[in-house]
């Protein structure tokens, strides 16, 4: 009897040395796989870093642009910049979230190395996702909105003078064209062709007023608003598809005749003259604007896959830095 109970107690002793499990503490061979205390407070430094080295980038950046000719960092300088300091900050945030993780799990004991490594690049990778989820949370916030603004005007004062005039003329092109299209003419670009349509010329005027020896009198402007409104239709209604119909030329020649004392012959040459310039103001809006909306969208296009690559060399470094926490753990 004593001899197969000796034979039990070595079969089952045998069998605790297979399995890699110490029999004489049970809670340890119940212990869970993943440590979620570590790993949350792994994620939670690895965000609260990212954030602070975000800030610190923004801070950095603005202060090294400006508005300027010949001073400041240019565009492309600053976009460099932007991208090796996203993957420094991603590297520094996820290896400190990725060290915690695995320096604070708990230890496991009878469990094969491989099992230990495995378990302790788990515990960093899942330090890095939660890390990188509650910092998306963050930067879709307030926060995220004064960020995202620094950086935007960053961007627009990096352009320099040559983005400014880019802007101004889109601006300028798009008010031209609505100002067209409405026909709503106060003061706008769109207004400047329609009335320069009616503006006399002093010259000419002044030489009929000598050469009929009348006194000059003067008299206020009249009110420019029905023509002016007219003929922002008229232009309008052509200034996309093609020229001016000769219909509308000769009817917007005689306007341009009645008020400027102008021949029907050089009012209709100047109704020309500016519907063309009109069209052609409006033609390098529209070409201006897509050149635009062109690098915008490259830009982005480049920052999403740079961001991508951060954030997969954050993964790694999160890992590994756990592993390293891990074996000084054991140690």
């Amino acid at each position: 009897m004593a001899l197969h109970d000796t034979a039990t107690a070595d079969s089952i002793a045998l069998a605790s040395i297979h399995t890699g499990r110490h029999l004489d503490n049970p809670l340890r061979t119940s212990a869970g796989s993943i440590s979620w205390g570590a790993v949350l407070a792994g994620a939670a430094a690895a965000a609260a870093l990212s954030l602070i080295l975000l800030m610190l980038g923004v801070g950095l950046g603005l202060s090294s642009v400006s508005p300027w000719a010949n001073e400041g960092i240019s565009a492309w300088t600053f976009g460099i910049s932007t991208i090796l300091w996203v993957t420094v900050t991603q590297v520094l945030a996820s290896g400190m979230g990725g060290y915690l993780a695995g320096r604070l799990r708990s230890r496991w004991e009878g469990v094969a190395s491989d099992e230990v490594h495995f378990r302790d690049t788990a515990h960093g990778f899942l330090a890095w996702a939660v890390a990188s989820i509650a910092t998306a949370a963050l930067l879709s916030s307030a926060i995220g909105t004064i960020v995202g603004g620094g950086v935007q005007a960053g961007a627009t004062i990096a352009g320099g003078a040559t983005a400014a005039a880019g802007t101004a003329a889109v601006a300028g092109g798009a008010a031209a064209g609505a100002g067209l299209a409405s026909g709503d003419m106060p003061g706008g670009s769109g207004s400047y062709f329609i009335e320069s349509l009616l503006r006399k010329d002093p010259n000419t005027a002044s030489a009929a007023v000598a050469a009929s020896g009348a006194p000059v009198e003067r008299s206020e402007p009249s009110n420019n608003a029905a023509p002016t409104a007219e003929l922002g239709r008229i232009f309008a209604n052509t200034m996309r598809s093609g020229p001016l119909p000769p219909e509308d030329v000769r009817y917007v020649g005689q306007i341009v005749a009645q008020r400027t004392g102008l021949g029907q012959q050089e009012a209709e040459k100047r109704v020309t003259e500016t519907y063309a310039r009109a069209q052609a103001k409006l033609r390098d809006a529209e070409t201006a604007a897509r050149t635009a909306a062109d690098q915008a969208r490259k830009a982005s296009a480049q920052a999403s896959l740079w961001l991508f690559i951060s954030l997969l060399i954050g993964a790694f470094v999160a890992s590994l830095a756990a592993t390293f926490g891990g074996r000084q753990r054991d140690a």
